[in-house]
């Protein structure tokens, strides 16, 4: 009896309990925030004693500020203000820009030539700058172009008919504002990961295209707020000509409201232009940092008129690419869009970071089409030997070569000629290298990130890049994302269009450091079947992996580091079955 009573009491409790889980007859009571009330009001009473005020004062003189607003000689002072400002913002935007560039130069000189140029011209006020630059005639006379330190001239011309007030304002202003301009630049610069520039170098990018192509649209990010900041300082900044008797915009104001001695009305005048400016300016920044901020968001919102425009009109942008009708896997069961693998030779390679040696006297042959895994635990220098092979870092001695050509020198009878830079980028061209971190160029999209190397480096019609993009994406099952932005993939789809990326060169030797490591193990499997899949089309494959079922899968031969030194290497069979070296049996006891 008691225990039919508790069944039933559990029953009546359920029933309870499914009638009160239906919340949809329920009628839902707004939060109530009474101090944002408090603000509002308070805000709006602010408001309107400010509007009530200045449109009932006579004082304010709104019918005199209606009178000059558009007077002629108001007009022509403003278009002085906007043309010094534009002329100052583009003149000094570029020599901001170079300044920046010359600071993170590798030639001390030129860095040190830099430095002291922002250091001289942010010391130095505005209104100092202008009227020495105004008095520079009587420096300089005359202002010479010829050979220096010779008797050759040129030309030759008198300071003062150059130096016009006008020109001495444009040229101060663009002084000062590429001085603030170029650490703006700079710390932009600075905010990119080095990442990227490591991606762009490894596809053999120039210099010049690594710094205007990645590296100052990723950094404009972090300009453009600052850099507008500057922008609006200036155009207010133009106000301080006034002391070279240029009548620009504050300098007309000042001589009407002297005759006139109606002061406010006239400021007033001012101030409403300057307002008209800065809200054009502002306006300005927010489409330019939408613009910049390509590929920062998975799903970035269109802007005002590109929404309006989606209305009439379906058809993909210029720079779009229709994508795979239907999402396939081809895989590279044949190698028609790669090329024959190169052969790797390493001699006595050592690599010291300070006082630490992580690499230490490396020899090792790879024959060409062959696929090595490197192992070792962490520190062991696998990385650093990875990176070493297309000289990203350069090694402190030893050689590397791929397919007889030595990677960094040229060879000439029995002397070795490091090679430049540039030179060094080409030739990295033929060693493609996937990133453990994928470093993509996340502000291109997928179909730009693989085309961009085939048409800078190997000169390629942007018509075969697209069409050999297109035939790797889909081997690698992504045709359908290829004008998506890396951040709209998920990581094992950013390693597989990394993989891509790097085939694109059509490389002799390609490089993975650490392929899987920053996936989630369910998506590393993805990203292991397409280098399956590349081992066996006859590209030389070099991978430092912790994967050690797949390393025993794909490799011919498997080599162990471990304290910079190789301990011991072998055909798979051998290194996990049958290991040599102690520190080998050790390592594999752990993570087999």
């Amino acid at each position: 009896m008691a225990l039919t009573s508790e069944f039933a009491a559990i029953a009546k409790h359920e029933h309870r309990a499914a009638e009160t889980s239906d919340f949809t007859r329920y009628k839902i009571v707004p939060a109530r925030h009474p101090a944002r009330l408090v603000g509002t009001i308070f805000a709006a009473v602010v408001i309107a004693s400010i509007i009530y005020s200045t449109s009932t004062n006579p004082r304010w003189g709104w019918n005199v500020f209606a009178e000059w607003f558009f007077a002629e000689p108001v007009l022509a002072g403003l278009g002085r203000t906007l043309l010094l400002t534009a002329l100052a913002t583009v003149s000094g935007s570029i020599l901001g820009t170079a300044l920046a560039l010359a600071r993170v130069s590798r030639s001390p000189l030129l860095s040190g030539l830099s430095w002291g140029y922002i250091w001289l011209l942010r010391s130095i006020p505005v209104i100092v700058l202008l009227l020495v630059l105004n008095n520079l005639g009587y420096l300089y006379e005359t202002i010479t172009i010829g050979i220096p330190f010779t008797d050759t001239v040129f030309a030759s011309y008198p300071t003062t008919q150059l130096l016009t007030p006008f020109a001495a304002a444009f040229l101060g202003l663009t002084l000062n504002q590429s001085a603030f301009f170029a650490e703006i630049v700079r710390g932009g610069i600075l905010s990119v990961d080095q990442g990227q520039l490591e991606a762009a170098a490894s596809l053999g990018l120039s210099h010049r295209r690594q710094a205007f192509r990645i590296i100052l649209p990723q950094a404009m990010r972090s300009i453009l707020p600052t850099g507008f900041n500057e922008v609006i300082g200036l155009a207010k900044a133009t106000s301080m000509v006034y002391v070279l008797a240029l009548p620009e915009l504050f300098y007309t104001v000042q001589v009407i409201y002297r005759r006139n001695l109606e002061v406010i009305p006239l400021l007033m005048v001012a101030t409403a232009w300057y307002l008209a400016i800065m809200t054009v300016l502002s306006i300005a920044q927010h489409y330019i940092e939408r613009h910049y901020s390509k590929g920062a968001l998975r799903n970035p919102k269109p802007l005002p008129f590109q929404a309006f425009f989606a209305r009439f009109t379906r058809q993909p942008a210029a720079a779009e690419v229709a994508p795979e009708t239907a999402v396939d896997h081809r895989g590279f069961a044949d190698a028609a869009v790669l090329r024959a693998g190169g052969a790797i030779s390493i001699q006595g390679i050592s690599k010291s970071f300070g006082s630490l040696k992580v690499l230490d006297g490396i020899d090792l042959n790879l024959p060409a089409g062959s696929v090595t895994a490197i192992l070792g635990p962490s520190g062991s220098g696998k990385s650093t030997l990875l990176r070493s092979i297309n000289h990203l870092e350069r090694v402190d001695a030893g050689f590397i070569a791929v397919d007889g050509e030595l990677v960094g020198y040229e060879q000439k009878g029995n002397l070795l000629y490091e090679l430049k830079e540039n030179e060094i980028l080409k030739r990295r061209a033929d060693i493609g290298m996937v990133f453990q971190s994928f470093n993509l160029f996340p502000h291109l999209t997928v179909l730009e990130n693989l085309i961009e190397a085939p048409i800078q480096v190997r000169g390629a019609k942007r018509e075969e890049a697209v069409q050999l993009a297109q035939e790797l994406l889909a081997r690698v099952g992504l045709g359908d994302k290829i004008n998506a932005y890396p951040r709209q993939l998920s990581g094992g789809q950013q390693q597989r269009v990394a993989i891509a990326r790097a085939l694109a060169l059509r490389p002799k030797v390609l490089l993975f450091d650490e392929p899987t490591s920053a996936l989630d193990p369910e998506l590393v499997g993805e990203v292991l079947d397409v280098i399956k899949e590349l081992a066996r089309t006859g590209t030389t494959l070099v991978v430092v992996t912790h994967e050690i079922g797949f390393a025993r899968e794909i490799a011919d031969t498997v080599v162990f580091m471990d304290g910079g030194k190789i301990l011991e290497s072998g055909p798979p069979s051998k290194i996990f079955t049958r290991a040599e070296h102690s520190r080998t049996r050790e390592f594999l006891a752990k993570v087999l």
